[in-house]
């Protein structure tokens, strides 16, 4: 970016030439005008003589600057008069002005002519006095020696500044008025040096010897008496007198003298000002328009005077000027309070001792980031357009760095910066980002992505979307939605929209899903439920069928249409409403019509609408009631049936023979039946039928009449009273057709389970002994399998421990003659049931885990009645138990642990019990915490195969002889190596002193009671695979020392033990001491103790089979 065109007000100057010649001791005016039409106050115009010195402090008898205004033509004049110039005052000039945030200069160069001195080039300092720049420099310097080479030029202002030294002049003035001729002096044996220097902050000592040391000595400042303080320390060390000063400082740059009686000794001390260093840089900044800046740079002292400037122009920081600077101990700031596009440019701030650069460059905002709707699957655009065009900028969303790829592309031309999204989804929402490089402003925008509503009713896992209930429990139906934003949802039964605030039914919407929950449910909560679900992106709808069941409403009151002696007949109508759920059987009562205690006669269900009660008493009257039972529950009670008086018949009349016979009659006589019964007896009927006919022919009389002779009659007799018909007595053996009883229990399904004992009897009726016949699914029955006894009244079948394959059809056939009756038995061997086929786990949100299986191949003969679920944790694996007798094949178990790991498995359950083992799930649910993901890491198999490596060498020990000793090392292998233990490079084997052990890859040799010829060289050698590995080791052991305590001239026997065998050591002591103390060790000599200190060396006899 270019920089700032400045502002032109220097509307006439003397300066176009850029080059001034004057002689030496002539006069020189410099003019600069400025007009001041567009001006509303006079401008500030600063003269300079090189680049920093400021000829405003320098004002004088050789130089003076003077200002005029003239009203008429509104022009300022500015005049700088230089008189009886001299050779010092060449060099180059500088003029600036400045009005507010507008700014001009002008330089020139002035040349002296005549002779010139070099060092004298700082003659313009002075403090403004009327004999300001007159001192002799011919003097000072009469005794220097003139140099025949030319000297070059050096800038000698920019070493004073660099150095600290500001007043030269005054350092020729001191050095002026020195002595040039020392005499000798009385006083001092040494004085002061003409001058000192010192750094600022340092410390100076300036010494004096005395020549008699008896003289009262006193210090001078600038003719100020010096006295002690912590800054002037005095001190005295022989005849010498010093004097130091500490810290010292600009002030202390003066003429000091020290006065010895009535002569003086006088120095100068200037205090060299270090140069100001830049500790802390000045930091690039980059900011937007509008935005305050802030240049902050640390100097090495404080109070330091620094420059700030722009692209090489001193900055402006005038009352009304946008730049403002600030100063607080040794940092230093330029402020810009609104920065523009036009403060971009280098600013540089100068010290004595360096200068620092920063780059501004002001960010610009063409076109910031637009806040958008994306429809789900959409494009995805952002742009913005920003000044500079070169500056680069990264894309975040909600905080994480955008980078491109496949689906995201990210374009910078010029100006303008793009992002690209080809197809939406929902994860691209969110707060999106540019940052431009370098900036800390940022362009933000927020990206909402919508998606039209959805209802997921296929998450019910309801057949035809029905939900069944039962009357009187609590359903909660949550159905799964989805939509961006997230969808209004209602709920409707018909017409009716069901509200959130409703009572028993109400309505709740959640992020993820709505619910309709209904408290206590009831019949007329059946019905079609839809929903309605509406955003900005669209609408969707769906229907719910509610079904709930009840128990059934109580049947029709029954019918007794038949009584007998202890039963009777009764039928029933089914219930007219069967709850929503299939009638499976009937419960039926009685009581006696004076009670009122009902009593169940039926334990099982029964499945039909008539039923024959038993076990009555004769002549009471009943009542009977009917209970319908479906899944859900048993109805309430019918109304009692009429009351009826169980009646029996009479037997049979006895004795019936023929009294008379004529050739058309018949008379017949018989005793009364020998058991009438309650009823009493009414009469007989007498029935007789011609042989070969099957017409009955009834008659009240005692004489049958009309017969042909050598007609053969069959005559029976019945008692009649009110219950009925006896059974006939008849005047010779006749058939009584077949009739079989089926016990009430064996009217049902007769269910048993595996291994227990199947006894039925069946009783049945018949004359002659009727013919039984038993068949199993239509097949002859096997003895080997079942047992069956027949006899004249009944059949039973047995099976000692049933099967499952003895379930089936009985059929049992009697016949008599040509009379048969047949019986159907249903016979069911139950077992326990298998596990579920496949258990798996759908879906798992939240603290919830979705599972589904499927019901169990094997059934165990009998309908599966439900499941039982049970979950375990991955760290303890203890099973317990979510749910039992649970029907259907899907479930969610809810309030899981956050962050463990979930096994589940499903037991099946029949009549007969749980299954014996379980099916578990293969994969395992992990509950994670919301809004965080583990990804985890991928492991590269390290491979841990190796040779064999001692890691622990065999070391040299020494062990006693009849102590245990052990060997150790360790090795390092894999797979784990064939450990050897050798001794001497023989391989030790089965041998039972040694006993070897490995573990953990520590390797141990035990040696048991050692003796020395277990002594040697040991190997440990591991081997494997890939190689082997060996250690040696040196084992001495040394032999067993015994004390004994002898008498003088006696002799002992002692046992030793050797290698080979046992040694028998035989020893004489002879001293003159009462007792000894021997020590005999394995070698063959023995060393005797003496108490009296008197030593002795025996030599004893060592007695094997092979030596002596």
């Amino acid at each position: 970016i270019e920089n700032p065109p400045l502002s032109t007000l220097l509307i006439e100057n003397a300066f176009s030439l850029n080059h001034f010649v004057c002689f030496k001791g002539g006069d020189i005016t410099f003019i600069a005008k400025v007009e001041a039409k567009d001006l509303l106050r006079k401008p500030t115009v600063k003269w300079f003589k090189g680049k920093w010195m400021d000829l405003a402090s320098k004002t004088g008898k050789h130089l003076q600057l003077k200002e005029s205004f003239d009203r008429i033509t509104k022009v300022h004049t500015f005049e700088m008069h230089i008189i009886k110039a001299k050779e010092n005052y060449a060099g180059n000039y500088r003029c600036e002005v400045t009005y507010k945030d507008k700014f001009d200069s002008c330089s020139f160069d002035l040349e002296v002519k005549g002779w010139r001195c070099p060092s004298c080039c700082f003659a313009l300092r002075g403090e403004g006095q009327d004999d300001a720049g007159e001192l002799d420099f011919s003097g000072l310097l009469k005794h220097r020696e003139p140099k025949q080479e030319e000297v070059p030029e050096v800038d000698y202002e920019k070493i004073a500044f660099m150095y600290g030294i500001t007043d030269l002049r005054g350092l020729l003035r001191r050095l002026k008025k020195t002595k040039k001729e020392e005499k000798k002096s009385e006083a001092f044996a040494k004085k002061l040096e003409p001058a000192y220097q010192v750094d600022k902050g340092g410390k100076i000592r300036l010494i004096v010897d005395l020549a008699d040391p008896t003289v009262e000595l006193k210090w001078y400042k600038n003719g100020q008496e010096i006295r002690p303080a912590p800054k002037y320390i005095f001190e005295h060390k022989g005849t010498q007198r010093i004097m130091v000063i500490n810290n010292c400082q600009l002030n202390d740059d003066a003429a000091y003298s020290v006065v010895a009686g009535d002569e003086k000794s006088t120095t100068e001390l200037f205090v060299k000002v270090l140069p100001v260093n830049i500790v802390k840089e000045l930091e690039a900044v980059k900011t937007t328009v509008n935005e305050r800046i802030e240049l902050e740079c640390e100097v090495s002292e404080e109070g330091a005077q620094v420059k700030w400037m722009k692209n090489g122009v001193e900055v402006p920081t005038g009352v009304r000027s946008r730049y403002r600077v600030k100063a607080e101990g040794t940092k230093h700031w330029l402020i810009i309070d609104d920065a523009m596009k036009e403060d971009t440019g280098t600013y540089s701030i100068m010290a004595t001792g360096g200068t620092s650069e920063s780059h501004v460059q002001p960010l610009k905002i063409l076109q910031d980031l637009q806040d958008m709707k994306i429809l789900l699957g959409k494009p995805l655009k952002l742009h913005c357009e920003i000044l500079p065009i070169n500056v680069p900028g990264r894309w975040y969303r909600n905080g994480q760095l955008i980078q491109p790829n496949d689906r995201i592309s990210i374009l910078h031309r010029a100006k303008t910066h793009k992002m690209e999204i080809e197809s939406s989804v929902l994860h691209d929402a969110g707060d999106y980002t540019f940052v431009p490089e370098g900036y800390s402003q940022s362009l933000s925008a927020k990206v909402h992505i919508i998606d039209p509503p959805r209802v997921h009713l296929e998450a019910l896992n309801a057949p035809d979307n029905t939900v069944t209930i039962v009357a009187g429990n609590k359903l909660r139906l949550e159905v799964p939605i989805s939509g961006e934003p997230a969808p209004r949802v209602v709920w409707m039964k018909g017409e009716r929209v069901i509200l959130e605030t409703g009572n028993r039914v109400r309505a709740e919407t959640f992020t993820d899903h709505t619910s309709l929950t209904i408290d206590v449910a009831e019949r007329e909560d059946t019905g079609n439920y839809k929903i309605v679900l509406q955003n900005e992106a669209g609408e969707d709808t769906a229907s719910v069928k509610v079904k709930v069941v009840d128990i059934p409403d109580a049947p029709g009151s029954p019918l007794v249409p038949e009584v007998g002696g202890d039963w009777c007949s009764m039928t029933w109508d089914p219930p007219h409403y069967d709850g929503g759920s299939p009638i499976l059987g009937y419960f039926i009562e009685r009581k006696k019509k004076q009670s009122s205690r009902w009593m169940r006669l039926n334990f099982d269900l029964c499945k039909e609408t008539t039923f024959e009660p038993k076990k009555m008493i004769e002549g009471v009257p009943y009542e009977v009631r009917i209970f319908a039972v479906n899944a859900i529950g048993v109805s309430k009670p019918s109304e009692p049936s009429k009351p009826f008086i169980p009646l029996a018949v009479t037997s049979e009349p006895t004795m019936l023979v023929v009294d008379d016979v004529t050739d058309t009659t018949v008379t017949m006589k018989w005793r009364p039946p020998d058991t009438i019964g309650a009823a009493g007896l009414d009469g007989y009927r007498v029935e007789y039928c011609i042989e070969g006919s099957e017409t009955a022919l009834q008659k009240t009389r005692y004489t049958i009449t009309g017969l042909t002779m050598e007609d053969k009659i069959l005559v029976r007799v019945k008692a009649i009273n009110a219950a009925g018909e006896s059974p006939p007595r008849t005047t010779q053996h006749s058939i009584l057709p077949p009739k079989i009883r089926i016990p009430r229990h064996l009217k049902q399904t007769y269910i048993r389970k595996v291994g227990e004992v199947v006894n039925l009897v069946v009783p049945f009726v018949g004359k002659p002994r009727p013919k039984v016949n038993w068949l199993k699914d239509g097949e002859a029955i096997e003895p080997s399998q079942v047992s069956i006894r027949n006899s004249d009244c009944d059949s039973i079948i047995f099976i000692r421990k049933a099967e499952r394959k003895h379930s089936g059809k009985y059929k049992l056939t009697v016949q008599v003659e040509k009379h048969m009756d047949t019986a159907l038995l249903d016979i069911q061997i139950v077992d326990l049931p298998g596990p579920p086929q496949c258990v798996r786990i759908e879906e798992v949100w939240g603290v919830n885990v979705a599972l589904d299986w499927t019901p169990p191949k094997d059934s165990g003969n009998a309908p599966i009645t439900g499941y039982t679920i049970q979950k375990a944790d991955k760290k303890t694996m203890e099973w317990y138990t979510c749910l039992e007798h649970y029907h259907r094949t899907c479930i969610t178990i809810s309030e899981l642990v956050v962050g463990n790991e979930y096994f589940f498995r499903v037991f099946s359950e029949n009549m007969v019990g749980l299954s014996e083992s379980a099916t578990t799930t293969k994969d395992i649910a992990v509950i994670m915490k919301e809004g965080l993901q583990l990804k985890s890491p991928e492991y590269i198999d390290y491979d841990f195969t190796e040779a064999p490596k001692f890691t622990q060498p065999l070391v040299n020990i020494c062990a006693i002889a009849g102590y245990n000793t052990t060997l150790n090392c360790s090795v390092r292998a894999n797979p784990r190596p064939k450990v050897i233990w050798m001794k001497n490079k023989i391989i030790i084997v089965d041998d039972p002193r040694y006993r070897m052990f490995s573990n953990q890859g520590v390797c141990s040799l035990e040696i048991r009671k050692p003796s020395p010829f277990d002594g040697g060289m040991y190997t440990c050698k591991a081997i494997n695979d890939l190689g082997e590995a060996q250690v040696d080791c040196k084992l001495e052991v040394k032999g067993q020392s015994v004390l004994q305590t002898v008498k003088l001239g006696y002799s002992f026997t002692f046992e030793i033990a050797c290698p080979c065998r046992m040694t028998s050591v035989e020893c004489h002591v002879s001293s003159t001491s009462l007792r000894a103390n021997v020590y005999t060790h394995v070698h063959t000599n023995v060393y005797v103790h003496i108490h009296t200190n008197v030593y002795a060396h025996i030599h004893t006899n060592v007695h094997t089979h092979s030596q002596n």
